[in-house]
């Protein structure tokens, strides 16, 4: 994948997914003198994040311009609608057999191509960028999506259960519980939903068993002063996947330390999108060229 010279196309989607849910995302994609189809990359985003949260517009634009057909997209149940949190009723029974099957209505529009540009995408070559909770989602993914070529996770969660025991006391006590959201000051919502899910698919969304069995290729992207759970859960993944790729990002914060509303870039967060460009390079093109010869 190369930098292109020519202008960024983007346009954003909506997906109706039942009465109560709408799947929103957005396509960047440059628009190449050949006009020939580009390598897939899937943006998912974390916990308490969205698709336009800090980095992911830049670094969707950053990828669209080294050649890729760049989607990202906010799952139905993250629980923002047209600003910051404004849907917390949706957070609050937000699964993650909910974002598995937001991924796949994300799959089956690009494979059926009822995308913007669509004739841009080569859907024969998909990989799966996720941060954080979405990094995990990824692992889980491409373990049931042979057809993914590859996986890219930001500073991603080795486990599933993302709260401590104090959390579970308070939801097991009253139904809800709360997790306190820094930047706009609210209280966000998390309801017995959320471990009912876990319990009834607890080998599926096993994340470290999932990567140990996954045959496609996964580059583990993390930042060595993200929290010490993350970095225990990046040692772990490491020690039960040797043959898969692991990077650590020095000085680099749970977001590679860019923050939102955006205010630039940082040296940790290029240093994360090289070595995720270097990683896809090879796999993608890989895998276009054994679709051609087939």
């Amino acid at each position: 994948m190369s930098e292109q010279a020519s202008e960024l196309r983007q346009w954003r989607f909506e997906q109706p997914i039942d009465a109560e849910l709408t799947l929103r995302g957005e396509v960047m994609v440059q628009e190449t003198a050949d006009g020939g189809p580009v390598p897939v990359v899937i943006m998912a985003h974390g916990f308490k994040s969205f698709m336009d949260w800090g980095f992911q517009p830049y670094a969707a634009a950053e990828l669209a311009r080294r050649g890729c057909y760049v989607i990202r997209f906010n799952f139905s149940c993250n629980g923002v609608n047209e600003r910051d949190f404004d849907e917390l009723d949706k957070f609050a029974v937000n699964t993650y057999s909910r974002e598995q099957a937001d991924l796949a209505v994300v799959w089956e529009l690009l494979q059926e191509k009822r995308l913007p540009f669509a004739e841009q995408a080569d859907t024969g070559r998909v990989a799966l960028l996720g941060h954080s909770r979405g990094g995990g989602d990824s692992i889980v993914f491409a373990a049931e999506h042979p057809d993914v070529q590859a996986v890219v996770t930001w500073n991603g969660i080795a486990s599933a259960d993302l709260f401590d025991d104090a959390f579970k006391e308070e939801l097991a006590r009253n139904g809800v519980a709360y997790v306190a959201n820094a930047r706009t000051g609210q209280n966000m919502p998390i309801r017995q939903t959320f471990y009912d899910d876990l319990k009834q698919n607890a080998e599926r969304f096993d994340i470290t068993a999932r990567l140990t069995g996954l045959k496609t290729p996964v580059l583990s992207v993390q930042g060595d002063a993200d929290s010490d759970r993350l970095k225990e859960g990046f040692h772990r993944l490491r020690e039960a996947a040797p043959n898969q790729s692991f990077v650590t990002i020095a000085g680099g914060t749970h977001t590679f330390g860019a923050v939102h509303p955006f205010a630039g870039t940082t040296p940790q967060l290029e240093e994360a999108l090289e070595a995720t460009v270097r990683f896809l390079d090879g796999r993608m093109r890989g895998a276009g060229e054994r679709g051609r010869q087939g």
